[in-house]
Parts: C-alpha cells; structure tokens; sequence
C-alpha cells in the first residue's frame, strides 16, 4: 500500500515512517507538515491510506476527511492524534481507525489492515460511536447499538458486547444519524430497525419492545404518537 503522512510534527512524522519500516506491505511516498501540503500530495501522489494528525496549520484533520470524501477515490483515512475528543465525528467520517499517540506498531498493522480491506471492496466503512473505557478508546459499531439512555453528563450506550458510556448528548446523536434513531422519552433512543413494538403495562405505562435485549425503555406520552407512526409505516 502507498501512504501519505500529514503530521506538522516532524518528530512524530519520522515515527510513522519507521514504524511503517515494520509492517509489510508499506511503502512511504510522501511526508507533509501542514493542510495545504496533505490536499496537494494527496491529488498528485494518489496514496492509498492518509496518515492524518488532527491539529494541521492550514486546514485541520477533520476538514482534510471532508474534502477528500467528496474525491471519486479518496485515500482511506486513519487518524493519528493526541486527542481522544474528535473520535465520533472522525468515525462519522468514515476513518478507516483512530489511533492514540505514541502509535504502537501492532495498532498501525491493524489499522493499515482495515484501511487495506476497505480499499479493496471487503466493505463499506462502518459508522462507531467511540467509548472510554479503562483509559481506552472503544469503538461501538452503530448497528450493534441498542439503545442510549442518558446518565447525568454521559451517555450509557447498551450495545450487544454490554454498556460503555460516550460523552456525546443524545441531541448531537440524534442530529448526527437523523433517520436512525427513535426517541422514546427525553433520556433514550433507540435504533429504529431495533424498534419491535409497544406495550402496555397494567399501570398504565407503555414501554418499548426491542430486538436484541429484554430490557423495555419507557415511552412518554409526548413521543407515543410519533412512535405509534413509525410502527404504522416500518
């Protein structure tokens, strides 16, 4: 695979570049330290994989994903920052990964391994919500969401491997994946294609049924009709 390094720090990009010494497969065609650069080498050297920092004189990692998004064969994107705060949007972005600094050499493999089966067709990139836990960043693949409950500032993310939390709000969640959640009240959404029916309970209250899960989220009266729609159209 040909790759592009854009890091502003020359320290950090010479550490890519014997890093990628090490995994097979890797030639290094080009190393930039700002966003100008990265755009330019990336028209006229045509990399496969873009090694991307966030923080770029110019123009920041994030707005370079956008501009080569709209490329008819854009370079597969992974992220090498400090910064655990852009991961969702990173992944929103469809990043190949995202990797911490210092980038240990098993996690540049597997990141250049999925960024090689995604350039060859093995499969769309994926949308993550990205997770802390113990000091790590997790990825939760969307489709494997199966409902967000809002606790205090963070969001408790149940998914089919358990529950990680994310600092995003459901507002910004909602926003970002308009057509792909439901609410059901104030504090929870749900995945649509999650969403199996209603029921009543003796007390009155209605609660949702959900693929996936025994758990059954309560619905508020203000939501209920739109939910009731839903139903009716899925």
């Amino acid at each position: 695979m040909r790759i592009l390094i854009a890091d502003d720090e020359p320290l950090a990009r010479a550490r890519l570049a014997a890093l990628l010494g090490e995994c097979a497969n890797a030639e290094l065609v080009g190393s930039v330290g700002d966003g100008e650069a990265a755009l330019a080498a990336c028209a006229e050297l045509k990399p496969d994989v873009l090694l991307l920092d966030i923080e770029l004189p110019g123009h920041d990692g994030l707005g370079i994903a956008r501009r080569l998004a709209a490329l008819p064969a854009p370079p597969q994107v992974v992220f090498c920052t400090a910064y655990e705060a852009h991961a969702l949007e990173a992944y929103e972005l469809h990043a190949a990964d995202y990797l911490l600094k210092p980038v240990r050499v098993e996690r540049l493999r597997e990141a250049l391994k999925r960024a090689e089966a995604l350039r060859g067709g093995a499969g769309a990139p994926r949308a993550y919500l990205a997770a802390r836990m113990g000091g790590e960043l997790k990825r939760v693949p969307l489709d494997e969401v199966i409902y967000l409950l809002a606790d205090d500032k963070y969001v408790a993310v149940h998914h089919s491997g358990g529950v990680l939390l994310i600092e995003d709000s459901l507002k910004a969640l909602e926003q970002a994946h308009p057509e792909r959640y439901a609410r059901l009240h104030r504090n929870c959404l749900v995945p649509v294609e999650r969403l199996l029916g209603l029921k009543t309970l003796a007390d009155g209250r209605i609660v949702a049924r959900l693929a996936g899960t025994e758990a059954a989220p309560e619905v508020s009266r203000r939501n209920l009709p739109a939910l009731r729609r839903l139903l009716r159209e899925s």
